[in-house]
């Protein structure tokens, strides 16, 4: 057999054909996701809380306003409610200026200053944006109040103008900004990515136990009936999902330095367990549908999902589609859980309901393919009259 003979064969065209569909895939998915970034930071939220009824107070708020890069900013919460919206990730920063705010400039004391609370248990792009943002207001903030609040302390003390703008550049700068850090996530990119790669570790192998179980599936049509079969392959899945969780569990437990705790443990493997089930019935549908060719379907899926899942781009700073895909597909509403329940004060339970209602749904859909797609081939005979009994 020549080269020019074996280049011809079905293989080579499959092969090309899958090289150059991946490439257009991955960088159409990952360079049109990530061109969000900064472009899209305008959508994010964030609240500016003023409990300062001076001058000073109202001054900062009207100039954060139109200085901060964000078109969403809600200015009628109390600190207590910017908080909580804080740490369920509805806004992605609170400024706070304090009640005692501008006494304390006009005082001269150097105790003022205006709080700048971030929350790290939220999308890499978003923790790391807002405290480059709270750094760059505070900077401006200090230069401004550094020369106005000494010439004011200058003047009252009847210090000739020309004579008190000289010596403000001399005085101690009274302002200080204050970056808080809530949920703090503990330094290291694992720890930061650690929502999305226990999702996806569990996905990538439900994505191939999808295959392989479907494909049990259709091979042992004739030996029990399609309601067995169905039902079989449903608790294999469950039965894998447990022993891949405490697997994956145990790692994460091992190498993750502030993972620690039974209820932790517990939790994780428990939701490990549930991804794996809700996984594998999402990929399913593909498997289902296609057959062998639903892989195809599958990997571009798991790629959209990367972007979707919230680790990286926060849900507001995403294009349409990724929001969109982000309510129907699994990892979103796993990757959020994570961050609430390992690095968060916030709650878990809406984004572990909204992964089972996305299990259930896949499965009901597999149920319709399976039924009306796949035919059911007549029994073996000892099968035929052990189901008769």
């Amino acid at each position: 057999m020549k080269f020019k003979d074996f280049i011809k064969g079905k293989s080579i065209g499959s092969a090309m054909f899958m090289a150059i569909f991946y490439v257009v895939v991955m960088l159409g998915i990952f360079l049109a996701g990530y061109s969000a970034l900064p472009g899209n930071i305008d959508r994010l939220h964030v609240a500016i809380v003023n409990e300062d009824e001076g001058a000073y107070g109202k001054q900062i708020a009207k100039s954060l306003e139109k200085e901060l890069p964000f078109k969403h900013i809600e200015k009628d919460l109390t600190n207590k409610e910017a908080m909580k919206e804080l740490n369920d990730n509805e806004v992605a920063m609170v400024v706070r200026i304090p009640k005692t705010f501008s006494k304390d400039l006009q005082d001269g004391k150097t105790s003022s200053s205006i709080d700048f609370s971030v929350n790290e248990a939220s999308a890499t792009a978003v923790s790391s944006t807002m405290t480059q943002v709270a750094s760059q207001i505070n900077a401006q903030l200090s230069k401004q109040f550094s020369t106005q609040t000494a010439e004011g302390i200058l003047a009252q003390l009847q210090v000739p103008k020309e004579q008190a703008k000289e010596m403000a550049e001399a005085i101690q700068t009274s302002y200080q900004g204050n970056i808080k850090i809530i949920n703090d996530v503990p330094a290291g990119m694992q720890n930061n990515m650690l929502p999305m790669f226990l999702t996806m570790s569990l996905y990538i192998g439900a994505m191939i136990g999808s295959m392989m179980l479907v494909g049990a599936f259709k091979l042992n049509r004739g030996k029990a009936t399609k309601t067995r079969l169905f039902t079989y392959m449903q608790l294999a899945s469950i039965i894998i999902g447990v022993i891949a969780g405490i697997a994956s569990t145990i790692i994460s437990f091992l190498l993750i330095d502030h993972l620690e705790g039974s209820k932790a443990f517990f939790e994780m493997w428990g939701q490990q367990a549930l991804n794996y089930w809700v996984c594998f019935n999402f990929t399913a549908m593909f498997i289902f549908l296609l057959g062998d060719a639903g892989m195809i379907v599958n990997i571009p899926v798991l790629l959209y999902q990367t972007i979707s899942n919230g680790a990286t781009i926060s849900y507001d700073m995403m294009y349409a589609p990724f929001q969109w895909g982000s309510h129907i597909t699994p990892m979103f509403y796993s990757v959020q859980a994570y961050f609430a329940n390992i690095f968060g004060n916030t709650s878990a339970a809406p984004f572990i309901w909204g992964l089972v209602a996305v299990g259930v749904v896949a499965m009901l859909i597999n149920i319709i393919i399976a039924w009306l797609l796949h035919r059911p081939l007549p029994l073996d005979k000892p099968e035929a009259e052990a189901t008769a009994k």
